[in-house]
């Protein structure tokens, strides 16, 4: 993938920033960033690698391979050079893999939208995904904040 601009950083890093801190504090696992790639598929092999992600404690590891299987959690902050429908398929992908919720934010439509496996709703006014990440909150205006 080409650099994306500095608004796309700028939103991951807040959502990254936020979603670590409280991770952190309260043990529940690991955020990663970066695009680590994710094994969600064997044959045809197929890895993502979402802005953001969560993966519980459980389930965390430091290695220098893929990570096997999905995230608990992931977070796209669509690019202005992304395609709508390919970040939708993404998310679908990761759902398929056994992610339990992709979250996809568009910096450009200020929007953000929670996807789960049999529903997808979008998000008035804070990020809150408490069977996933407990107790997170992030107030959609700290992440589109002028």
């Amino acid at each position: 993938m080409p650099p994306t601009c500095p608004e796309h950083g700028d939103v991951a890093m807040l959502i990254a920033y936020s979603l670590h801190g409280h991770v952190k504090q309260h043990r529940l696992g690991k955020v990663y960033i970066n695009d680590v790639g994710f094994w969600i598929e064997r044959n045809p092999d197929t890895v993502r690698g979402p802005d953001i992600t969560f993966v519980r404690a459980e389930r965390a590891t430091r290695s220098r391979k893929f990570f096997e299987g999905p995230p608990d959690l992931a977070i796209e902050v669509v690019s202005p050079n992304d395609r709508y429908t390919e970040v939708e398929e993404k998310a679908d992908d990761l759902l398929r893999a056994g992610a339990q919720a992709v979250i996809v934010v568009d910096p450009n439509r200020r929007t953000v939208r929670i996807h789960r496996p049999n529903e997808t709703v979008n998000v008035a006014d804070a990020l809150v995904v408490d069977d996933v990440v407990p107790g997170w909150r992030l107030p959609l205006s700290e992440i589109f904040e002028e």
